[in-house]
């Protein structure tokens, strides 16, 4: 018996991977920024790392039931 994930998992696990991504882009930004002469105030950092954040939670639950339907609706 195959058993999808929920839609509820899915939110969950992407949630999290999401999360991990905006801490990982958040600390690359302090360092990278300033190599290429870019300075801008911590919380403007913040600001955009949660616009892309955002925009990275709702791609990745859409891919993640995207596939998750392509799984179960060929029977594999």
């Amino acid at each position: 018996r195959r058993v999808s994930q929920s839609r509820l998992l899915s939110f969950i696990e992407s949630s999290a991977n999401t999360t991990i991504g905006y801490v990982t882009a958040i600390m690359t930004q302090l360092i990278v920024f300033p190599m290429f002469n870019i300075h801008i105030k911590l919380h403007e950092n913040l600001a955009i790392g949660a616009i892309f954040t955002v925009i990275s939670l709702i791609r990745g639950y859409i891919i993640r039931r995207y596939f998750n339907g392509l799984k179960f609706k060929n029977g594999s």
